[in-house]
């Protein structure tokens, strides 16, 4: 029995409205979250979660009392994760809000010379407050900023009426030149006139109305699992800590590229106008079958020192043969002495899982858990 109803309060809580925070692929379902930290880690535990998406695994162990570890190499799920965990205070983001909106006027000249999609994608008075955001939030380094930042990304884009841009999807980024086209057939090549100010004042407020989150000391890293471990183990053995629940989902082979499907937020993070395949073999799609098998076989390597004897590694993931079967083969290398237990999901018509919003209209063979648990101290 879950300890807290935190999941059907709605947005009646804090907990509750910041749990949702960030249109996010292949993520947790939050219930299903809840469940996993619940059942198998108690108040005061450590979880690690090295490939955290938009931190919600770290999330429900923050809200139960979990000390919480999450590492994400993206920065949209980075920034969705890190503010939710710890969101600036609220007269402070609106302050940030309003110096941005105050400077747009800057960058008049430099819409005009911008490819044709952003001029339909977003009115003119949108586009140049996304120009002083994306050139003056320091989003890194900064708490007020990284707040007011990640909740332009929330509404970047989506339906009319729910975001800042004309019509597009809201979790992935659709391509430029489809876009553009798609707009074009449709006789939508005027983007709606809104008053970004205005708008994502509201948001804010609507945010922070029933006030922030009360959080178990929990962290995201950004950065790349393979190397950030390493500093993780260290520091952690001066401190004589070990963690009770490794609880993750990798990025599957082969199903997308985990950077392209999210450039036009990436744009506004300072990334390149047009989007572009990346050579960093970590962000891009997994396609080589070494370099992924490889990934795996490092980073629960690095976390199976972490892990205490008395430990539950909960992983979910692709049930086609590859991914599974690597998944799997890597998982017993490293947790001998645990036993295997393996839950098959079968894909709902409804289910938003990786392999069916990317690609995989074909038969689709659904998700799988592996849970290892070891009860010997």
């Amino acid at each position: 029995m879950l300890k807290t109803n935190i999941i059907t309060k709605g947005f009646k809580t804090a907990e509750a409205r910041w749990a949702r925070f960030g249109p996010y692929y292949a993520m947790f379902p939050l219930e299903f979250a809840f469940e996993v930290v619940d059942k198998y880690s108690n108040p005061g535990d450590y979880i690690i979660d090295p490939f955290a998406g938009r931190c919600s695994s770290i999330y429900a162990g923050g809200v139960l009392g979990r000390n919480s570890l999450g590492i994400e190499i993206n920065p949209v799920g980075w920034l969705f994760g890190t503010v939710k965990l710890h969101p600036a205070d609220k007269e402070e983001v609106i302050d940030r809000l309003l110096e941005v909106f105050g400077n747009r006027k800057l960058y008049q000249n430099e819409i005009e010379k911008m490819p044709e999609f952003y001029r339909f994608c977003y009115c003119d008075e949108v586009l140049k407050f996304l120009l002083s955001a994306r050139y003056n939030l320091d989003w890194r380094n900064n708490d007020v900023d990284a707040t007011l930042m990640s909740i332009l990304l929330v509404y970047l884009h989506g339906k009319l009426g729910d975001g800042l841009s004309n019509q597009m999807r809201m979790t992935k980024s659709m391509g430029m030149n489809y876009s553009v086209q798609w707009w074009k057939k449709n006789n939508m090549i005027t983007p709606p006139k809104i008053n970004p100010c205005e708008f994502i004042l509201n948001k804010i407020n609507w945010r922070f109305d029933k006030g922030k989150p009360q959080i178990t000391e929990s962290y995201v890293i950004f950065g790349d699992s393979s190397i950030e471990l390493n500093s993780i183990t260290e520091k952690a053995q001066l401190n004589c800590i070990k963690f009770s629940l490794l609880f993750t989902s990798p990025p599957y082979f082969s199903i997308t590229d985990y950077h392209a499907d999210q450039w036009l937020r990436l744009w506004l993070l300072g990334g390149d106008e047009n989007p572009q395949t990346l050579e960093d073999k970590y962000k891009r799609r997994f396609s080589n079958k070494l370099e992924y098998y490889y990934l795996l076989d490092n980073v629960f390597g690095l976390c199976a020192k972490l892990m205490k004897r008395k430990s539950t590694i909960y992983v979910r993931t692709d049930k086609r043969e590859f991914t599974f079967n690597s998944t799997l083969e890597i998982l017993k290398k490293h947790f001998k002495k645990h036993a295997v237990q393996i839950i098959e999901k079968p894909l709902k018509i409804d289910t938003k899982t990786q392999t069916k919003l990317y690609g995989d209209k074909s038969m689709k063979p659904g998700e799988v858990d592996i849970i290892l648990t070891n009860s010997k101290k």
